[in-house]
């Protein structure tokens, strides 16, 4: 069996995937939500310390398989580095106390693998990759070569929901507490933010304006001053109508883009993965686009959406196979790498 590791972001996972025939043996990630929700957002630093204590207890687990184990593929880009070092540290030990091979796994490679945890790839495949740090539309051809043809500017999509969610003190991650609040609007006409780039032919995302109008509306609401004392606060209902609006101007301008995508471009089959590809206005917005072409849309179960080692395994199986293997010394992180 491939061991995954995965220690990205905020999340510890560990996972063991049958060579053969793709079952998951096992699969647990320790979240820190609790822990960063008062901050807002991740503090790296606390996150680096989480992980020391986290995968350690998870390895504890999975003891008895360790004889089984005939490679290890863990996470080593992108993400944020002091996370990253703590699985590929454990990765290069294991190897060494185990006698195995490492296999280095792009965290992004990762995600597309999660629309096949339990089948064989299909490729080639158009996907919309939607998470807290990335924001990218991409081609991959029939030899798993991948393309970008869309990606953001600043902010990412999942990214914005969390600034926004940051600016109404709903802790974090703030994708589902958004989406919560938008089923709530009462009034969907009160707010209407313009859609980022509408009119703009460039392929290329912007988040930054849309969570500027947030912001105007929140301190317009507030009756906010220039010594920042404000007059009330947000009650539910300005929340609601706020979130409504956001969200559905923030999968509009996912839609715009992806729309032009699809005429100049035809794909047989369109997945959705990353973390903020749980949110069930962007999911039903593209279901309908891929129907409307004749696209097969593949989704990732929505428990394997966010960062998981399972999608790690998994990428890391197709690796084994080819015999892509890294030796110790060659194995190191890259925050920033992308493909």
């Amino acid at each position: 069996m491939i061991l995954g590791i995965e220690s990205s972001c905020d999340d510890s996972s560990v996972a063991l995937l049958d060579i053969k025939n793709l079952k998951l043996l096992y699969h647990k990630k320790i979240s820190q939500e609790s822990e960063h929700s008062s901050f807002g957002g991740v503090v790296p630093e606390l996150a680096a310390r989480l992980h020391t204590k986290a995968l350690p207890a998870l390895l504890e687990e999975i003891k008895p398989n360790f004889k089984e184990i005939k490679a290890i593929a863990v996470t080593n880009e992108p993400g944020l580095s002091v996370s990253l070092i703590g699985g590929v540290s454990m990765a290069k030990a294991l190897s060494v106390a185990l006698n195995v091979p490492l296999i280095a796994v792009n965290h992004l490679v990762g995600h597309i693998y999660s629309l096949f945890l339990d089948c064989e790839a299909r490729f080639p495949l158009g996907v919309l990759l939607v998470s807290g740090g990335h924001t990218m539309v991409l081609d991959i051809d029939a030899a798993g070569k991948i393309s970008l043809l869309a990606g953001t500017s600043d902010d990412s999509f999942g990214e914005s929901f969390d600034k926004v969610a940051k600016m109404m003190q709903l802790g974090y991650p703030g994708g589902a507490a958004v989406q919560n609040l938008a089923w709530q609007c009462k009034d969907k006409q009160r707010f209407k933010f313009t859609i980022p780039l509408l009119h703009d032919k460039r392929l290329e995302y912007s988040f930054s304006g849309l969570k500027n109008q947030v912001r105007l509306e929140i301190e317009k609401i507030k009756g906010q001053n220039l010594a920042g004392a404000t007059d009330r606060e947000l009650s539910n209902d300005d929340m609601a109508d706020i979130c409504y609006a956001f969200e559905n101007a923030a999968c509009e301008h996912i839609m715009d883009k992806l729309t032009k995508i699809f005429k100049e471009r035809s794909f047989k089959r369109f997945g959705i993965v990353g973390g903020a590809s749980a949110n069930l206005n962007l999911r039903s917005r593209i279901e309908r686009l891929c129907l409307e072409n004749g696209c097969e849309l593949l989704l990732a179960p929505l428990e394997f959406c966010s960062d998981n080692a399972a999608m790690i395994a998994r990428a890391g199986r197709e690796k084994y196979l080819k015999g892509g293997f890294v030796k110790h010394n060659e194995l190191n992180i890259n925050p920033r790498v992308k493909f």
